[in-house]
């Protein structure tokens, strides 16, 4: 499983690092990726939760 962010559509709400800090971090206004094996329970909410639809699971 890996994780990606689609930083043209991310809009910086900050969602997926509070669900999941040890993924994604919040880098100069857009959520970065710092785990791409995505290891938190989390995740499939993080992703379903964005509100830009910016996160994918593959």
């Amino acid at each position: 499983m890996v994780v990606r962010v689609d930083e043209n559509k991310c809009i910086g709400c900050g969602l997926c690092a509070s669900l999941c800090p040890n993924v994604f971090k919040l880098e100069k206004g857009k959520s970065r990726v710092i785990n791409p094996e995505g290891e938190c329970e989390n995740l499939e909410n993080a992703r379903d939760s964005c509100p830009a639809g910016a996160i994918s699971i593959d």
